[in-house]
């Protein structure tokens, strides 16, 4: 961790931490418990808990979904460049532009079609273009989404480490590109969505999967993945000086983006930042392609 103090008398906060131990709910919760103990509290209000043997295969090991995630895919034949060659712009989307993005959708998607749906699939499919991969190539699209809640599990409060499985949206890239629409691309991401929605069950192939396969490494082929953090806590943090002006990560990878919730503008406005890096050709290209799509 490192504290670096500013001259209007804010600091920054910055930590690293290694992802094999805990997600982002669980370094909220450990920053949460600093924040307690630096405001005097005598303890924190929510202890640590390791129980991963709640996580483990089952005996034997018997997966029940596909897992795209897991797949293994040869590399693109269009590799990204080193991270010191891409650049990163950060993108918001106002209340307005979110629902300009779902006036446009299928009516049977409108309505039904959540704020992540949208902004994930847009996102998605403005990058395969911009970065022009191959047509007879996949493009992959992952999320996590967090099993904390699910009872069936019997996580204890306090949990801390890795709870989270790993849909994927999987389409053919010059779908995506060229002859899909954003509406298409939502029902991929829903339908993805839908299988992780089976919880415990998803959960418990997903280990299953693992140990059969002795832990494959994520299927990084034409890889995109976008966590949303909005409401992970860490907009909500308080070491003693109040909530913070901007609680989350500082940078994207070139393979993985986040949705961040911000103030936008004077009026501050609820929005939502997402952060991009793209080689320099791409990001002008997205950028275009965006700001057409946001005017819709």
């Amino acid at each position: 961790m490192q504290v670096t103090r500013l001259l209007c008398g804010g600091f920054v906060l910055a930590f690293r931490f290694n992802h094999i131990m805990c997600d982002a709910q669980g370094i909220v919760q450990f920053l949460s418990a600093v924040g307690e103990l630096a405001r005097g509290l005598p303890a924190a209000t929510v202890s640590p808990a390791w129980s991963r043997e709640l996580l483990e295969a089952r005996d034997p090991p018997e997966p029940t979904f596909p897992h795209h995630e897991y797949d293994p895919v040869p590399p693109s034949r269009r590799p990204l460049p080193p991270p010191g060659e891409m650049v990163t712009r950060t993108f918001n989307f106002s209340p307005a532009n979110v629902a300009a993005l779902k006036k446009s959708l299928p009516s049977h998607l409108r309505d039904t079609a959540t704020t992540f749906d949208v902004v994930a699939a847009s996102i998605w499919r403005a990058r395969t273009a911009a970065l022009e991969v191959p047509p007879d190539e996949d493009a992959r699209l992952a999320f996590p989404v967090t099993f904390r809640h699910v009872c069936e599990l019997g996580l204890p409060a306090g949990y801390y480490g890795n709870a989270f499985v790993l849909p994927m949206a999987v389409a053919p890239a010059e779908a995506l590109r060229s002859g899909s629409s954003l509406g298409d691309a939502v029902e991929l991401v829903r339908e993805a969505k839908k299988a992780a929605a089976s919880a415990a069950e998803f959960v418990r192939s997903t280990a299953d999967l693992l140990a059969l396969r002795g832990r494959p490494p994520p299927a990084m082929g034409n890889l995109f993945t976008v966590s949303d953090n909005r409401h992970v806590g860490f907009d909500r943090l308080d070491f003693g000086w109040g909530e913070p002006v901007y609680g989350g990560s500082a940078s994207p990878m070139s393979w993985l983006s986040f949705l961040v919730a911000v103030r936008n503008g004077g009026d501050g406005e609820d929005a939502i930042a997402v952060p991009v890096m793209l080689p320099q050709p791409a990001m002008d290209r997205f950028a275009s392609d965006l700001k057409s799509l946001l005017s819709i």
